[in-house]
């Protein structure tokens, strides 16, 4: 069994004017050492997927169907002492934006101590070396003096290492990272990326990757998961994603990257937008939008099956990759 098993996952939040469905059907893996990469443009459901796995979903939204299976226990049925045990400890999520993650009126120090004592039976002096240690694993300068610095003090950046090392305190399974470079430069966002990678191999910590930008995938994953409106439409290894993908979205979502396109033309973009949850067509939802569809396209939802060495919920696959 792997680390990690997510087996027909829905999530739904009822409303006055019906069921709405933020995860449709949602299967994945993850095996210990593993970097799986979750893309898809905002509102496909890959935050969504992540609080969903931590049983995080607020209510009126509830977990519908499904399993989610960690070391064979379903998170879905445990109580929230035995989810206290395991969030932030054996899964540790890392945020887009460090200034929601980190308290500014407390230290970096007291919040790593803090994060340690609620999971270890650990003194105050042993926790305060063991902090050190992690702000210096993850390259932070002058570990000792940023354990005392306030997160205003702080780069967005280094604020970003500050995150990553909380999450490394407690030497956790998984790390769930959700856009974790969107709001750093370039520069900074490639000694992120770096870090995550480094830290996997070293620790042989799972990885999920949640994005917008395939260019950040393909740094650092071994496998891609591409959703579009609460579903799966694509997974398989990333660089024969990358090299060969088998769905009109995730063709989209290549051809629109910068790289893409030569110095002074437009920027290739994917025609439409993302259907709400109360507006999701019938059939495919990604239809609307795409060049290849019919009318067996907007009326039946297309399954995940199996092309070559990928998955793809597409009727049109084989036409895509020819």
């Amino acid at each position: 069994m792997s680390l990690l098993e997510v087996h027909d996952l829905e999530v739904e939040f009822p409303t006055r004017h019906g069921v709405l469905h933020a995860l449709r059907g949602m299967d994945l893996s993850l095996e210990a050492g593993e970097r799986l990469g979750i893309v898809g443009e905002s509102g496909a459901g890959k935050s969504m997927a992540a609080f969903a796995i931590l049983n995080l979903i607020s209510e009126p939204g509830r977990i519908s169907k499904g399993e989610i299976l960690f070391d064979g226990r379903d998170m879905i049925t445990l109580s929230q002492a035995e989810l206290r045990k395991i969030r932030g400890d054996r899964i540790a999520m890392i945020f887009q934006d460090p200034m929601m993650t980190l308290n500014p009126v407390l230290t970096i120090g007291t919040q790593m101590v803090e994060t340690l004592q609620a999971h270890r039976n650990i003194s105050d002096a042993d926790a305060k070396v063991l902090a050190i240690d992690k702000l210096a694993e993850v390259s932070v300068p002058s570990p000792e003096s940023r354990f005392e610095a306030y997160p205003h003090e702080l780069s967005g950046g280094l604020r970003q290492r500050v995150v990553i090392a909380i999450a490394l305190l407690t030497d956790p399974a998984i790390i769930i990272a959700d856009e974790p470079t969107t709001a750093l430069d370039v520069t900074i966002q490639a000694e992120i990326l770096a870090l995550l990678l480094n830290l996997c191999q070293v620790h042989n910590m799972g990885l999920i990757l949640i994005t917008h930008d395939l260019a950040v995938v393909s740094q650092v994953t071994e496998r891609i998961l591409v959703m579009y409106a609460g579903c799966i439409v694509e997974q398989g290894p990333t660089r024969r994603i990358i090299d060969s993908p088998t769905h009109p979205y995730t063709k989209g979502l290549i051809a629109a990257l910068p790289e893409q396109n030569k110095p002074g033309q437009p920027l290739n973009q994917i025609r439409g937008s993302m259907p709400s949850l109360d507006s999701i067509p019938p059939g495919c939802a990604f239809s609307p939008r795409c060049d290849f569809a019919d009318k067996r396209c907007k009326e039946e939802l297309p399954q995940l099956r199996e092309v070559g060495a990928q998955k793809v919920a597409c009727h049109h696959a084989e036409e895509v990759v020819s």
